[in-house]
């Protein structure tokens, strides 16, 4: 959940210039009181009016719209200012930024990222400001909100000239009540946009991912009867196929409300009720001679049913499959039945640009589907909706990410609790989908105890959101006389034991690696997360060359031999599907800017390597202990 305090909005003149603010008055605006927001889910159900489209930008890098030369924020009091002179200047002088002007700047696409549709913006990492002008007639008695998809990395939101709130993290999504703020005609939201890295952050400064900017996700207005469904769960209770549990939580009680909960092709009709706070619990058994008929959610059948969640004033329809995950010893058992994870990790960039969009979204899913995967890795962070909800239509098992990657700092309370919040941010959007097998809480970060507090702590809290998953992380091993060990300490508080390897890329004899033994002492399911080599597509010599597809060829072969006799191995997700952009990855000719160890190229062409993989999967006999 976002909790937003309580601000000030009495916008000082640099913003409003920016926001040519000409009617409002900086001397009669009055603070607007926020509540905390809880996220909405399920937006495409509702009554949605987009904002994608054309949004008007002005780069400020030294963000003079923000601060002024003192670094004191505009949009802020400052009754401890270093000097009030400053302050009482700038009221009686109403001094105004003459070069900023919206209407006059150059427009940019929403969702998108600036670096790949601004050749001057390709590297830029600081502070963009977004317009988007609309007229809105809001029917009496119904409430308003916009809704972001995300935005990268912080966001500073602003209406009409008042401040709705900030958002920090680049992946989940966050919305704002903007209900006694909208007009009929000329409202205009304002968006400051910064994406500079931060150490304290999440992702900190150091990844090798590429650093888009932007608006990077769709922004809609969802209009809502005065109480209307603001969350839900439902699914079958852990460890019972035959149980479904669940919540249902009301914005705006005035009484105990009556909910029905309907699935109609089960001739399944269950009423409960709210509480005073609005807050419905309910767990109902399924009929005997209902049980028989349902299909349960997998990737060989990836049946979805039609739900129905009505109020007196609100319908909500999803879709949504029913299925068990839970491990046993060695096994991850799927609907009770053990199952070995054909996977792909996946980046969201498609063809040389962050993935916008369902098309985008689709593609990826579909290449994944083609090399024979039951099951993808989204890395290193949430990816967009559209992928999760593709993914359980198309019957992908789904393992999500949160960007607690390398180095972040584990000792920070305020880095904790960002972490946290994106956590909170994604399973309260995507619970619902019955794909999402796996929440997994970092990737390849080094060793200490702050940071196996700071895992244990994430591990703890995502058991108390949603104990039904499975729940895991990206560990580290290493090398000891010549055998790999899997003894990471989070080990302990996973359900599946996963570590990335890249034996003859980051070290190791190629020729020898499917000599190379593991162990491990956790008896429990193994997933090599990563493992992989670069090549760039079209580049071709022997197996023993580096950087041709003839090596990526020969490595994925000897990986793929080695990974077969890894202990209790239950599955791998390679490194990875599509080459993708990274400000690491330097090599003239070779890199030029992308990481290379996709087994398709930023083009959209296959690699010898990608061909190995699917034939893997395709032959692969799988022989449970």
């Amino acid at each position: 959940m976002l909790e937003l305090q309580t601000v000030d909005t009495d916008l000082s003149w640099p913003l409003k210039k920016m926001l040519k603010a000409k009617i409002i008055s900086a001397l009669i605006l009055m603070p607007f009181a926020l509540f905390s927001q809880r996220l909405l889910t399920n937006t495409g159900s509702r009554n949605i009016t987009s904002l994608d489209g054309k949004w008007n930008y002005i780069v400020d890098p030294y963000e003079n719209g923000y601060y002024n030369f003192h670094s004191e924020i505009f949009d802020q009091k400052n009754p401890t200012s270093t000097s009030a002179y400053y302050n009482n200047y700038h009221a009686k002088n109403k001094l105004e930024l003459v070069e900023y002007d919206f209407d006059k700047s150059p427009t940019i696409a929403v969702p998108g990222d600036w670096n790949t549709q601004k050749e001057n913006l390709f590297y830029y990492e600081g502070t963009v400001w977004y317009k988007k002008s609309f007229d809105y007639n809001l029917t009496q008695n119904k409430r308003l909100f916009v809704y972001f998809g995300a935005v990268n990395y912080k966001a500073d939101v602003y209406l009409n000239g008042t401040k709705l709130g900030t958002h920090e993290g680049g992946f989940t999504p966050f919305n704002f009540e903007i209900t006694s703020i909208v007009k009929p005609q000329g409202n205009y939201l304002v968006v400051k946009v910064d994406n500079k890295r931060r150490i304290e952050g999440v992702p900190t400064v150091n990844t090798d991912w590429w650093n888009y900017g932007g608006i990077t996700r769709d922004v809609t207005l969802i209009e809502e009867p005065d109480l209307f469904i603001r969350d839900y769960s439902i699914q079958l209770k852990k460890g019972n196929n035959t149980s479904i549990t669940g919540f249902i939580s009301l914005s705006n009680p005035v009484q105990n409300e009556k909910i029905t909960i309907s699935i109609p092709e089960l001739k399944i009709e269950k009423e409960v009720q709210s509480s005073a706070d609005g807050n419905a619990q309910f767990e109902f058994e399924i009929a005997s001679n209902i049980q028989s008929n349902i299909r349960f959610w997998s990737p060989e059948s990836p049946k979805l049913y039609d739900i129905f969640i009505k109020t007196s004033r609100q319908t909500l329809k999803d879709n949504i499959g029913f299925r068990t995950i839970e491990t046993k010893g060695p096994d991850i058992l799927l609907n009770g039945k053990p199952v070995y994870l054909r996977g792909i990790s996946i980046h969201e960039e498609y063809k040389g640009h962050r993935a916008t969009n369902e098309a985008d979204a689709l593609a990826l899913l579909t290449w994944a589907k083609e090399l024979g995967c039951n099951y993808v890795r989204l890395a290193h962070y949430p990816h967009s909706e559209y992928m999760l909800r593709l993914a359980d239509k198309m019957g992908i098992m789904v393992w999500e990410e949160i960007p607690v990657y390398w180095t972040i700092d584990f000792k920070n309370e305020a880095t904790y609790n960002n972490a946290k919040k994106q956590l909170t941010e994604v399973i309260t959007r995507d619970k619902n989908r019955a794909c999402v097998i796996i929440w997994s809480m970092a990737n390849e970060t080094p060793l200490s105890e702050a940071r196996n507090i700071f895992l244990i702590n994430l591990i703890d809290y995502t058991r108390k959101l949603d104990g039904s998953r499975l729940i895991s992380a990206a560990q580290l091993t290493h090398i000891e006389n010549g055998i790999g060990i899997i003894d990471d300490k989070i080990g302990e508080y996973v359900d599946i034991i996963a570590f990335n390897e890249y034996m003859g890329w980051y070290g190791g004899d190629l020729a020898t690696t499917p000599g190379t033994k593991w162990t491990t002492p956790y008896t429990k399911p193994v997933v090599v997360s990563e493992f992989g080599g670069s090549a760039k597509q079209g580049l071709h010599g022997t197996k023993d060359e580096r950087w041709t597809e003839e090596y990526q060829e020969y490595l994925y072969q000897q990986n793929l031999l080695m990974i077969q006799k890894i202990p209790n191995i239950r599955g791998l997700s390679p490194w990875i599907l599509t080459d993708f952009r990274s400000p690491r990855r330097v090599l003239p000719g070779i890199q030029d800017g992308f990481n290379r160890k996709g087994l398709i190229s930023d083009k959209g062409k296959k690699k010898k390597a990608f061909f190995v993989l699917q034939d893997f999967y395709k032959t692969m006999k799988i022989q449970f202990d």
